[in-house]
């Protein structure tokens, strides 16, 4: 077992077996095939089959059978109504084996991730749904929306007005869709293992494949293999169906809905390497070498004893994770006896000499090596797999934090939802790594995935750009927040979900601990909840003895019995304090000294980009009040950033509690971006006021006070408000300025406001009683005495014409890669026009396609998709994709009436781009 909390004061470190919590080194992904397929030798064959589906919402006209995984409770005032699911809650019987739900046929998907083969469940008799048109090979789907996966059934809109419907963003993802695609199965692969590969189906996925139930999985967020070799038929027709049926009131956010990830099949030899099946660690690593252990699970899905040799290369990966030269070190040849439907697990190891080391930039750099195996019988090779992996060491230590390869690293982390903004859910590589570059270039070094499994590439992208990671498995327990989350099935799914995440993600180097629970209302429970809580992380750490697992806590107080159960004390807001609550860090540091303590929530600061109110709070933090912080007519925050939701605490007093609790190893902002529903504190909204940086990727204030926070020795001062302020003359508007200079001085039209000095635990300069006068303000700042850095901003003219820039002028045309377009109001100077909110036209030639446009005003219910927005505070996003295969210059257009019309072209280049590697 894995006691982390060791008899003694000191570092705990993981490495082996947990009583010592230190230095491991972990696999990049677990085993990842290269788009496109590997080639036939190989053995396996795994294709992408995201492309040329077909999609329609809601059963066949005239259903008289209920699909539904199970009996729903009724939804009481949660936002169902009309839009929602309005067939009664009762259950409806279906005429096979007299069942009357399909739990029974879908909970065996599960068996793989029960350890306890006494638990697993038995399917029985009978093929429900089998007679539904919409599964039927001839049946005539050509009137349904053709569509790429990933694809977000909801995020074209249009936002629902009316009702409450803000939690979830405004935004028609429940209900009933289906998806249907023709699979490729030849002849020649008569007698191989046959699998779909599904990344993430939001959500109680079921599928059928030739008329057969197949199986399914009811967790939007997690990625699970279904078995189609008993359903297929090679070289006739596969007619693939799947049925999703997604809950109303099912989330505190926007969970989307549809085949929001990629899905894959795979094509191996009956005898294979497993789902997920290799396992890298490193349990000694030292500047002159690494011990590389490999654990491989090979499945002999036959019907007779397979004999099987494994070896293994290992290669370095560049920065873009492709091979590099030839191998640097090898494992020894195994070999395995294994019997007709048994399956093995091979061990190996290697030393490897002068190890690159896997880090956080930019004192590190994310090296990464790939492990080769190939499984050959009878002197043929009938599998190759790629299991890829970073070596580093790390210790979580209760004093100083999270040690990485021997450097202190402290968290400077956020959490992000997984909505994409204007794009939705459906994961897009490049958007994703957009946020993450965004982050990156604040400070960011770590991200918490709040509340869920991600994307597996999400994890590649983490990886690949060294950020440290926190992945989390649920958002509830037993306990429910919404009628229809995840506590309905956590009796029968959270082993096998747990176990699933944890199998697929123990190889990322970026992941550094699990999260098994957010808020989860057993922190009330004594005994009960901390029951649940030492089956979770026990889990854990039976999968991954090398990593510790925690649960983010909201309310358990230090005496209570759950945080007893977690390796790691992980608080949200109580560090700062929660309503007028003093902090809790003294009291988890008495009660735990030997157990790290992180914020995994902090600040939940709540603002609107560009949006100043007076008159403005002299405190360093307070909730929004109506006239304080907030506008109740316009539904916008104050971007002083000095107000924050109720139970959360402005950046500054963040900070003041962290550095006057020096143990703590870091915090996990609420949140990186603002994201789609949950609105605190207008409801009528659809998306959050909560991101440092807005929906459409545009920094808010706040962007600079963590700058200055997270990266000290970069140069630059903030000024805030912006100065353009007709009618205001000779008003009191406060001038905030975020650095980290110790010391500034503010001018207003050369004119001296003073010159301040920062004292202890104080994070910004204010000058709270500056009279407005149009013209030009000026900071001079110093830090140790020296010139540091200086900002001045001046007052801005009428709009007078639109400015368009890309962040990228060369995208691949593979039908994914993504333009970010930024719309600029200026004046005539081509300074930005700060409270600008014209409409914009957009349109586009070449080949190439606008995705959606955004303006980062959480108030704009235009939907997505329209070509036209209204630039908000001077800002406006146009995203554009070209289109598949096809070379050529893409010129975007925006017009607004009086202000003429600005293009900016991108070039697609008619290539895809690099492969990247998808987990199977």
């Amino acid at each position: 077992m894995f006691p982390l909390s060791t008899p003694k004061r000191g570092r705990v470190s993981v490495a082996g077996p947990i009583s010592r919590l230190s230095l491991f080194a972990l696999a990049a992904s677990s085993a990842f095939c290269l788009q496109p397929a590997l080639a036939a030798p190989s053995g396996r064959d795994t294709v992408s089959i995201s492309h040329d589906w077909r999609f329609t919402k809601g059963d066949a006209p005239g259903t008289t059978v209920d699909l539904r995984y199970d009996v729903r409770p009724p939804i009481e005032d949660a936002g169902d109504g009309k839009l929602a699911d309005a067939r009664p809650d009762a259950a409806v019987r279906i005429d096979t084996g007299g069942a009357n739900v399909l739990k029974p046929w879908i909970l065996p998907s599960a068996n793989p991730f029960i350890n306890d083969p006494a638990k697993h469940h038995v399917r029985p008799a009978g093929n429900p749904g089998g007679d539904l048109s919409y599964v039927q090979a001839g049946f005539d789907d050509s009137g349904w929306t053709k569509v790429d996966l990933p694809h977000d059934w909801a995020i074209a809109g249009p936002f629902i007005t009316e009702g409450p419907y803000g939690g979830m963003g405004r935004l028609p993802s429940w209900g009933i869709g289906w998806y249907r695609k023709a699979l490729d199965i030849p002849k020649g692969d008569a007698g191989k293992s046959l699998f779909l590969d599904v990344e993430g189906a939001m959500s109680y996925a079921t599928v059928w494949l030739n008329g057969k139930l197949v199986g399914g999985w009811p967790y939007g967020y997690n990625s699970f293999r279904l078995d189609l070799t008993p359903y297929a038929v090679p070289g006739g027709r596969n007619q693939l169906a799947i049925r999703l049926d997604n809950p109303a009131a099912s989330a505190r956010w926007y969970p989307g809905g549809g085949l929001y990830r990629d899905i894959y099949l795979t094509k191996a030899n009956k005898v294979h390497v497993g789902q997920w099946g290799g396992v890298v660690r490193t349990p000694q690593v030292s500047a002159q070498s690494a011990t590389i252990t490999l654990d491989l699970m090979v499945d002999n899905d036959s019907d007779k004893t397979a004999q099987v040799d494994v070896t293994t290369a290992i290669y370095a990966l560049d920065a873009k994770g492709l091979r590099t030269g030839r191998a640097v070190a090898s494992i020894a040849r195994q070999g395995a006896t294994i019997a007709a439907g048994a399956k093995t697990v091979l061990n190996g190891s290697t030393i490897l000499n002068n190890p690159r080391l896997w880090g956080p930039p930019p004192t590190q750099q994310p090296n990464r090596y790939v492990a080769v195996s190939t499984v050959t019988q009878g002197g043929k090779v009938i599998d190759s797999y790629e299991t890829r992996f970073g070596i580093r060491t790390i210790a979580f230590d209760p004093d100083k934090g999270v040690i990485v390869n021997g450097e202190h690293v402290p968290l400077r982390g956020v959490n992000n939802h997984h909505d994409l903004g204007a794009i939705g859910a459906a994961f897009n590589r490049r958007a994703a790594q957009r946020q993450l570059e965004i982050l990156r270039d604040m400070g960011t070094n770590a991200i918490r995935m709040s509340h869920n499994p991600p994307a597996p590439e999400l994890l590649e992208l983490t990886d690949e750009m060294g950020l440290l990671v926190m992945d989390e498995v649920f958002d509830s327990w037993e306990k429910k927040k919404t009628p229809h989350d995840f506590h309905l099935i956590f009796p029968d799914w959270h082993e096998a979900d747990l176990r699933s995440m944890l199998r697929r993600d123990r190889n990322h180097p970026s992941i550094i601990m699990w999260s098994v629970g957010n808020e989860v209302g057993e922190q009330y429970d004594g005994e009960a909840g901390a029951k649940i809580g030492r089956e979770l992380v026990g889990i854990a750490h039976e999968e991954d003895p090398t990593r510790p697992a925690t649960g983010a806590m909201n309310f358990a107080k230090a005496d209570m019995l759950l945080p007893t159960t977690v390796d790691v004390i992980s608080l949200n807001y109580q560090g700062a304090g929660i309503r007028g609550i003093i902090g809790q860090y003294p009291a988890f540091r008495a009660k735990f000294p030997d157990k790290l303590i992180l914020s995994t929530e902090s600040a939940s600061a709540l603002s609107s980009r560009g949006e100043y109110m007076f008159p403005v709070a002299g405190a360093i933090s307070g909730p929004v009040r109506p006239w304080s912080g907030g506008n109740p007519e316009t539904h916008q925050v104050s971007a002083y950033e000095l107000h924050a939701a109720d139970f959360g605490s402005s950046p500054d007093r963040v900070f003041a509690a962290d550095d006057q609790n020096p143990y703590v190893a870091g915090e996990f902002v609420w949140t990186g971006f603002d994201y789609l529903g949950e609105p605190t504190p207008y409801y009528t909204s659809r998306s959050s006021y909560s991101g440092i940086i807005d929906l459409a990727g545009f920094p808010k204030d706040r962007f600079w006070l963590y700058q200055a926070r997270w990266r000290p020795d970069l140069k630059f001062a903030h000024i805030l408000p912006h100065w353009t302020w007709p009618g205001r003359e000779g008003q009191v508007t406060p001038v905030h300025v975020f650095s980290s200079a110790d010391e500034a001085e503010l001018f207003v039209n050369g004119k001296s406001q003073g010159k301040i000095k920062k004292r202890d635990y104080e994070y910004r300069f204010r000058w709270d009683y500056v009279s407005y006068e149009p013209g030009e303000i000026r900071v001079d700042t110093w830090k140790g005495g020296k010139p540091w850095a200086s900002q001045s901003v001046r007052t801005v003219g009428a709009a007078g014409k639109l400015a368009l820039s890309a962040d990228r002028s060369a995208i691949a045309s593979d039908g994914k890669d993504l333009s970010f377009i930024t719309l600029r109001v200026v004046d005539k100077n081509g300074d930005t026009v700060p409270m600008a909110k014209q409409k914009v036209d957009f349109s586009i030639e070449g080949p190439g396609k606008i995705v959606a446009t955004d303006n980062g005003d959480p108030t704009d219910m235009t939907a997505f998709p329209s070509p036209s927005r209204a630039a908000f505070n001077g800002l406006a996003l146009v995203i554009v994709q070209a289109d598949a295969g096809k070379a050529g210059k893409i010129i975007v257009r925006a017009r607004s009436e009086g202000l003429g019309e600005a293009q900016v072209v991108v070039t697609s280049n008619g290539k895809a781009r690099s492969p990247t590697a998808s987990p199977h």
